[in-house]
């Protein structure tokens, strides 16, 4: 078995494991990651392009902002649409300038590993039979096989950030985690088309044949949603079909949806999910290994993001001072945030969605609240502070 010494071993190379690696070479911390996965499949796989400002924020102090700033959609505000009109919530004023970025998951991972190269740092893709021991002492262990040899990597500590279905999370003894999970009976059929968008900003619409949105990539690119069932067969689901169902769920006075070809088409489940403790020992869960919040509040990669920020605050601490109070306090500080964020994305979710078990009351009751929240700056506010993002200050 060949062994490697390194002070933080990071399983996995998504938003969470690549910022991390970087914020500890900016802070003089060594840090070596693993990925099963190939670099080619991370940075073309598509998910989420909503960043906060504090995620903007913190790539561009990173120094992995340049292209972000140059290619991502600055966006100010978002519409609520609703019984064929449209609400705009205006995040520069209620948020004193503050706004978000459209700019894809997989470009912001290829500015991460592009800055891991450049700088040095070691990030090994396509690695095998992954396994976590030894996180409660001092010298945890990551053993993986790579090019058919066996190797073992010696860290001080390990981060988990391989998703919800990676093998940190469950390496942690039976009997310490606490698990609370919410299923949502729906999904969304998300579809990429080549097709310019048809708004400047994103559209929420709530209608009476589920939630729709208007999103996009690029200003050549649309990435719309419809709500379904979770288990829908995509192949019953033709372009055609599609767009009809678009054009109904988010149709408005004097506002047209333009149509193209469908890129790729799918069908996800939503489901919100935390665990407590996000530690154990050595090892600390970061991201989608520790929470999963559905995409109404597009919080996913932001939620990671923060994470590793709490993280590497407190590695930098137990390296400067020996002190491992902030290491300690990892679990409590993340989750106050991870709690929060939940409860947005619970509250968009059933603010917008078609309920299959709802009655005309739950309706009425949805269409009071989007016309109080879309009518009251108190209401506002709070959507668009949430939106777009509390301050990694106050986590």
């Amino acid at each position: 078995m060949i062994s490697t010494r390194t002070q933080v071993g990071i399983v996995g190379a998504g938003p969470a494991g690549l910022v991390l690696s970087h914020l500890l070479y900016l802070q003089g911390i060594e840090s070596i990651v693993v990925e099963n996965r190939s670099r080619q499949y991370v940075e073309e796989r598509v998910r989420a392009g909503v960043l906060e400002q504090g995620t903007v924020d913190l790539l561009t102090q990173m120094g992995v902002g340049e292209r972000m700033k140059r290619e991502g959609l600055v966006h100010y505000g978002i519409e609520l649409r609703f019984q064929g009109r449209s609400h705009r919530i205006d995040f520069q004023e209620l948020t004193d300038g503050k706004g978000i970025t459209i700019y894809a998951q997989h470009e912001v991972l290829k500015d991460l590993n592009n800055a891991r190269i450049a700088t040095g740092g070691q990030v090994f893709f396509e690695v095998e039979e992954v396994s976590v021991h030894d996180f409660d002492s001092s010298q945890p262990k990551i053993r993986y096989r790579k090019e058919g040899s066996d190797n073992e990597l010696v860290c001080d500590f390990i981060a988990g950030c391989d998703g919800f279905h990676g093998i940190c999370r469950p390496s942690i003894p039976a009997g310490v985690l606490i698990e609370y999970e919410r299923e949502y009976p729906f999904g969304w059929l998300g579809i990429l088309a080549d097709a310019p968008p048809s708004t400047k900003e994103l559209i929420y619409a709530y209608h009476d044949r589920g939630f729709a949105l208007h999103s996009m990539r690029t200003p050549q690119i649309g990435r719309l949603y419809v709500q379904c069932d979770p288990l829908e067969d995509i192949a019953e689901w033709s372009d055609e079909r599609i767009w009809q169902e678009l054009q109904i769920r988010l149709a408005s006075e004097g506002w047209k949806l333009t149509e193209g070809p469908v890129l790729q088409k799918g069908v996800t489940g939503m489901r919100s999910y935390v665990v407590e403790p996000m530690q154990y020992g050595r090892l600390f869960l970061a991201g989608d290994s520790a929470h999963i919040v559905p995409p109404t509040g597009a919080k996913g990669l932001n939620l990671a993001v923060a994470d590793v920020w709490v993280l590497a605050r407190a590695l930098k601490q137990f390296y400067t001072t020996g002190s491992q109070s902030l290491l300690n306090n990892y679990s409590q500080t993340c989750l106050r945030r991870v709690w929060k964020v939940q409860r947005f994305s619970w509250w968009m979710t059933s603010m917008l969605h078609r309920f299959p078990d709802a009655n005309p009351f739950d309706r009425r009751r949805q269409l009071a609240e989007l016309d109080y929240v879309t009518s009251s700056t108190a209401a506002a506010k709070t959507l668009a502070e949430n939106y777009v993002g509390l301050t990694m200050d106050g986590i």
